[in-house]
């Protein structure tokens, strides 16, 4: 056993060590100037002055917008020098939507500890850490108490499954202030499972009804950072539900799991309250950033389905160019519908989640009392997943780092599965055996192939942001140098070929920007800001016929787009 231990220690080692290679900061922490100036550390500056809002200043052009949410007015503010991109303004201050736990569980206790100012890349990978080890925990939990017979090389490919089949690689691609809330929403849900397997277990009341406790702080602190996981927090009534199934006395454990979730809510409420004068609001109303979000409604039945195909049913795109996987082909847009950034279908694209498929397996045939607490802890984690994914399944948008919310469980899910079909084959030829580890093993190997090589195609948008953010700022060589960098990674990025284009053509270098734009087309035919400036370049050089066809071909396939058909109307073409 203590051998098996060391190999387990020693993948967990390994998991870590990928994710601290993996992490990247994302766009709005490579344009601060240093990690006192990211979001999170700029709350805590704030809260360390006592106030609430976000120690910056607020340009004063900015304060003397008719409509500080209009996008086209407040797009002059979103970058650098000012960086307000996705922050909330309200009544003359800015505040950060995201969850305020990250701020007080770590950004905070390491500036008083250290006196120095974390990295929002550090704490992402810290969560991915924990949040991964807490999950492993589990796993070995697991496997002593219900599935000593399973081999420890399987025990092995399951923690590689939970570390690198659960998008946490994405994540660390690109990891920024939406990545620490969704991250350290993770790795509280995780340390809530582990309290919850941990009071599911425990004969003794008193240390039962502590487990529980620990479990609903934990939780309680989940929704703090990712106030979408709210809904999620009936898995805290699973040990009581247990309890009350086997007639023990279920009051001092509904008190543990209800009183201190209750009192961190309550918290929020008075944080909400105190910030935008309702206990109901985390200020998403009042960001700044894409569409005005003031009168927007978030969540509807209408987006379930469409919604559904995206986060389950829909398949990367494959090329013959690394890194392979491409973003999904979109359906039609419902009407009112927000973004839609990168999202994979689960099932098609991680297919190790199919295994949970197999959970009952995990406790067929057992005697006593084993099979029960086996099925109550399965059924926290089905719950889970179940209730997080069905939350965002009616939101307004869709992106793939929103299915970290529930693909964790959705794999612990498929974890469990796994040792069920291990077991439930543990008395069967060993040419069954094979063949089941033979099927498995595939689909994990694709889930966790599909997860790194996701990671690459990140890297490469990561590259051209920075390059579109370096050339907005008149930074043209290490502009330049990001987009080379991007089509290294990405041969056929259609974008990074045209934003490069866009910088090469403000500096006067026309032929080369040209060029971009031509092997833009050849990739992407249907790119209509492509066709548009190609056609600018092609009127500027006398070819005019040829500049027409562009223009027209830009209104072909984006029927409102206006500088094509001013273009066409100058040049007396019509449409």
């Amino acid at each position: 056993m203590k051998n098996a231990q060391r190999l387990l220690a020693a993948v967990c080692i390994v998991v870590i060590a990928i994710y601290a290679c993996m992490a990247r900061s994302g766009l709005q922490e490579l344009l601060s100037r240093s990690a006192s100036e990211t979001y999170y550390n700029l709350l805590v500056q704030g809260f360390r002055d006592g106030q609430l809002s976000l120690k910056k200043e607020i340009p004063p052009g900015f304060t003397q917008l008719a409509d500080p949410y209009d996008p086209s007015a407040n797009a002059l503010y979103e970058g650098p020098p000012y960086r307000m991109l996705d922050v909330s303004y309200y009544k003359g201050r800015l505040f950060l939507y995201f969850g305020i736990t990250p701020a007080l569980i770590l950004f905070w206790p390491y500036v008083a500890l250290t006196g120095q100012y974390l990295l929002h890349r550090q704490a992402v990978m810290i969560f991915c850490t924990v949040g991964f080890l807490a999950s492993v925990g589990l796993l070995h939990a697991l496997w002593r108490r219900y599935f000593a017979e399973v081999s420890v090389g399987v025990v092995v490919a399951c923690a590689l499954a939970l570390g690198l089949a659960t998008g946490l690689p994405v994540l660390l691609s690109w990891a920024d202030v939406y990545q620490v809330a969704i991250t350290c929403g993770y790795m509280l849900t995780m340390l809530a499972l582990v309290a919850i397997w941990r009071a599911l277990h425990e004969p003794e009341p008193r240390k039962r009804s502590g487990w529980l406790a620990t479990a609903s702080a934990a939780y309680g602190l989940a929704v703090g950072a990712r106030p979408s996981l709210l809904f999620g927090a009936v898995i805290l009534l699973v040990p009581v539900a247990q309890g009350w199934r086997e007639r023990r006395h279920v009051w001092a454990a509904l008190l543990a799991a209800t009183i201190p979730i209750t009192f961190i809510g309550l918290g929020l409420m008075f944080y909400n309250y105190l910030r935008f004068g309702s206990p109901f609001e985390f200020g998403q109303h009042y960001q700044l950033g894409g569409e005005p979000q003031v009168m927007r409604q978030f969540f509807r039945l209408q987006y379930l389905w469409f919604n559904f195909r995206l986060n389950f049913l829909e398949p990367a795109r494959w090329s013959a160019h690394f890194p392979f996987a491409r973003n999904i082909a979109v359906p039609p847009i419902p009407v009112g519908y927000g973004r839609v950034e990168r999202p994979f279908g689960l099932l098609t694209n991680v297919p190790v989640v199919w295994l949970a498929l197999a959970v009952p397996l995990a406790w067929r045939g057992r005697s006593g009392a084993a099979g029960p607490v086996l099925r109550w802890f399965a059924a926290a984690v089905a719950l889970l997943f179940g209730v997080c994914a069905s939350t965002l399944l009616l939101y307004e948008s869709a992106m793939f780092r929103y299915q970290v919310d529930f693909l964790p469980a959705f794999v612990l899910l498929a974890v469990i599965g796994i040792l069920g079909v291990e077991r439930a084959l543990a008395d069967r030829s060993s040419t069954w055996q094979k063949a089941a580890r033979c099927g498995w093993g595939l689909l994990l190997v694709f889930s966790v192939g599909f997860n790194l090589l996701a990671t690459a195609d990140n890297y490469a948008e990561a590259h051209d942001n920075m390059g579109v953010a370096l050339g907005q700022a008149g930074n043209v060589p290490e502009a330049l140098e990001h987009f080379e960098q991007a089509l290294r990674l990405k041969p056929d990025f259609a974008e990074a070929h045209y934003n490069m284009g866009v910088v090469l053509a403000g500096t006067g270098r026309m032929p080369e920007a040209m060029n971009h734009w031509e092997q833009a087309l050849r990739i992407k035919s249907d790119f209509a800001a492509a066709h548009y400036n190609l056609g600018l370049g092609l009127e500027q050089m006398g070819r005019v016929p040829e500049a027409i066809e562009h223009y027209q071909q830009a209104l072909k396939f984006q029927s409102d787009f206006a500088p094509a058909r001013s273009a066409l109307a100058r040049l007396g073409a019509g449409q």
